[in-house]
This record gives C-alpha cells, structure tokens and sequence, in this order.
C-alpha cells in the first residue's frame, strides 16, 4: 500500500504528467456537464416523470448507461461517442471484404489518415440519422397522456437534429484531445466517464434501501465482497495472454550483427475486448424495443413475458451469441496469416514449425483454444447481473457493474491509463504501481480501447 502511495505522489512530481491529468480531468468535467443539458423546447418535469416509469431492459436503456444518463435527459451529449464506434466498426468489417479499404490499412501512416477521415464522415452521417430518430421518439415520449415535446414542429426536430450531431462531433473532438494531450484514450476514457458515473447512484440506492430497514447490512458486505471477487477475475481475463516463443535468426547488417533472440508473441485470450457483449446485447435488444412501440398488441405481451433476462431462455440464447461474436471478432481482429508473413520476412520462426503457412496455422490453433475459455467467461460475465439481481435482490442498476459492458469496459480503460500513467513513471526513473516496476500485461494492448 505504502508503494502505491508513493507512486500516486510520484505522479504529481512529474510537471507533464500532472498537466496531461488536470487537462483530462478537466475534459471529463466538460463531458458530465454536457450530459445534463437538456435539448431545447423538452418539458424536463414531464421527461423525469416518464424515465421513471419506463423500463431500462431496452436497447435505449443500454444506451443511456453508456452515456451516462444523457440518453434519458434528452441532453445534447444523448448520441454519447457510440456513432463514432458504430462507424470505426463499420470500416474494421469493410477492411475485411473491401480491397481498397484493406489498402489503406496497410499503408501506416497515411493510410490511417484516411481512414480516420473516412471515420469522421461516417460519424457525421450516423449521429445525423441517430438524432433524427431520437427525436421521434422525444416526441412520441408521453406521461400521463401528455407529450414531454409541448410544440413538436419541424423546427424542433431540425434543431435536435444539429445539435445532438454537434454533440457527438464535439465529444469526438474531445476525446482525440485526450489522446493527444491528456492521457489514456480519449474515446475509452469517455464511455468509461459515463458508465461510472453511475455507480455513486447505484451505490446511494443501496444505502438508502439500508437505512429504511429493507436491506440487510450484511448481505450488502457480501455484495461488495462479491463485486470485488468479479473486478478481480476480470482483471485476469483482460490481462491474460499466451505466450508463443518466436526465435530470430541472426544477420548480419554492415558492422552489426542482429536477432539470434527469443522473444515471445502474446495471444489475448479475450482478444476481442468488450466487442462480443456490446453485439449480442444490441441483438438481444431488438425484440423488447420494438414491443415498446406497440405495448398493447398481443405479440408484444408475448415478448415482455417470455423474451426477458429473468427468462432461461433469454439467457441462453445471450450466452450463445457472446461465444459467436466473440469468435467472428476474434477473426476479424487478428489474421494469423499476416502475423506470420510479417514474423517470415523478419527472420523470425517458432521453433519446431515451419515458417509460413504451417506457422499461420500453429498460431491461428492456438488462438481457437484459448479464445473458447475466453468466450464462455465473457457469456459467464454478461449474464452474471441478473443472476446477482435475482438471488441478492439488489437494483438493477448496481447489478449492473457485476458484469456485461460496464465491468468489461471499466477494467478495460482503467488498465489502460495506468498502463501509460506507469509508462511515464518509468521514462523518469520512478519506479511503477508494482513491486517489480511495471504492471503485468504491460505493453499489451488492453481490450478498453475501442
């Protein structure tokens, strides 16, 4: 403990670290206040009176807790940073099946410029057509009979329409600010901000419902005990790797000789981050948001009964898709075709198999085995909520931060930023959070950055 205090204070020694910090710090601030500033002509006592009757076990309430509770306060942060990673998704895939785009990604630096631009011209396109529909559903919002939209006219949904865009460009921007001048990434850092703003909400629902005599103290304890057990084997699976001995051959360059190493390729064994959870659940989704369109027809009272979390089949088809997606991810995430070409023209080889195909086939074995536990603990994670709200009967909204997205998300990020807090602890001859000095995992991507 005495180690990682010193290290905190070590951090604010360092003047350019410390100015990266405030600066972030001070981006995160502007991101929280714009997530309650509510779109212009809203009734916002009607809007808080009908976000408290809805149900969160839609799509939109996933949403709302990836913005941090911008999505129910009609704020014109709603959008959040999600088109931006809607549209960097969409280009991931088309690297896959587009030649040109596959082009661009391996050309370095220039390509990724224009790839980059490509990014911001679809995140215009995407929050445009988002904002449209999060108008019409604005308007469409009613309580007690009453629209929380007084005067729903064009001129309402074109300024929704431009400022909530504006929004989501201007986080955008915020978040390439981060990066370049703060620290940790800005994109993770404000989803990361939005989900854990939560958690003082959560946690103060809790004490209340204590303080009322309607929850155990002790069963409380055991939840916190609980969520720290949980945070921990995460933390494990996000830091997890397998390492694969990669030998170099020695050459001969002028006057100095290079390779005749052994260094050690690590596979993740949840190489595709957070992605198969935010997939799965916005196909699991689909049905429940679109009976709320329509809550009085037979079909969707159907849905609400048999198509929900508490159901056993819900659960099972969720934990199916997780193992899916995070298989089609991993795929298309990390070719083992191209690790070995690269390994091949660098002299590399693992030893005991043969360069080229053989070696892209060793690796892309080793990567199906590992990423089968990887899977099955992610569905293990994303399901765990419910079962954690079911039997402890805590709020859904602490439950929450027991798996799925959130947890995923948060351990992500946070491991990321001390990865670089601790790399500029280093630079300067401080030693890291660690006894040894560097975090393990360290220099391994983690799966937080999107």
């Amino acid at each position: 403990m005495n180690k990682f205090v010193e290290s905190i204070q070590n951090i604010f020694k360092i003047e350019d670290l410390r100015q990266r910090i405030v600066f972030t710090a001070l981006i995160l601030i502007v991101v929280r206040i714009g997530a309650h500033i509510t779109l212009p002509g809203i009734d916002v006592a009607a809007l808080k009176a009908a976000n408290s009757a809805s149900d969160s076990n839609t799509f939109f309430g996933f949403i709302d807790l990836i913005v941090g509770g911008a999505f129910s306060n009609a704020a014109i942060f709603a959008l959040g940073i999600m088109p931006y990673i809607s549209a960097s998704i969409i280009l991931q895939l088309a690297g896959v099946v587009i030649p040109e785009v596959q082009r661009l990604q391996r050309e370095g630096e220039e390509g990724r410029r224009k790839i980059n631009q490509w990014t911001r011209f679809g995140t215009v396109l995407i929050s445009a057509l988002q904002a449209w529909g999060v108008s019409i559903k604005v308007i469409n919002t009613r309580y007690l009979g009453v629209s929380v939209v007084p005067e729903a006219d064009f001129l309402f949904t074109f300024t929704s329409v431009v400022l909530l865009t504006s929004g989501t460009v201007f986080l955008m921007w915020l978040g390439e600010q981060i990066t370049e001048r703060g620290i940790g990434n800005g994109i993770s850092l404000i989803i990361f901000i939005g989900i854990i703003a939560q958690l003082p909400l959560a946690i103060s629902q809790e004490v209340l419902l204590i303080d009322s005599g309607e929850r155990n103290p002790v069963v409380f304890i055991i939840v916190l005990v609980l969520l720290s057990l949980v945070i921990m084997a995460v933390v494990q699976l996000t830091q997890g790797t397998r390492k694969i001995p990669v030998q170099y051959a020695k050459r001969v360059v002028g006057r100095k000789v290079y390779g005749g190493t052994t260094q050690y390729l690590p596979l993740k064994v949840n190489t595709a981050g957070v992605m198969p959870i935010i997939f799965a659940q916005s196909i699991m989704f689909v049905p429940q948001t679109f009976a709320s369109f329509f809550p009085t027809s037979d079909w969707a009272g159907f849905i609400f009964k048999y198509w929900n979390d508490r159901s056993f089949l819900y659960s099972a088809a969720y934990a199916f898709i997780i193992v899916f997606f995070t298989y089609f991810y991993t795929a298309i995430a990390f070719n083992p075709r191209d690790v070995a070409d690269n390994m091949k023209k660098q002299g590399g080889f693992i030893p005991g198999v043969r360069p080229g195909k053989h070696t892209a086939e060793f690796i892309d074995r080793i990567l199906t085995r590992i990423t089968l536990p990887g899977s099955m603990f992610l569905a293990l994670i994303a399901i765990l909520p419910v079962f954690v709200s079911n039997v402890l009967g805590i709020s859904s909204l602490f439950a929450s931060f027991f798996g799925g997205t959130s947890l995923l998300i948060i351990v992500g990020v946070a491991l990321n930023t001390l990865e670089q807090i601790e790399s500029h602890l280093l630079m300067r001859h401080y030693d890291g959070f660690m006894k040894s000095g560097r975090m393990r995992g360290r220099g391994v991507r983690s799966s937080g950055g999107f």
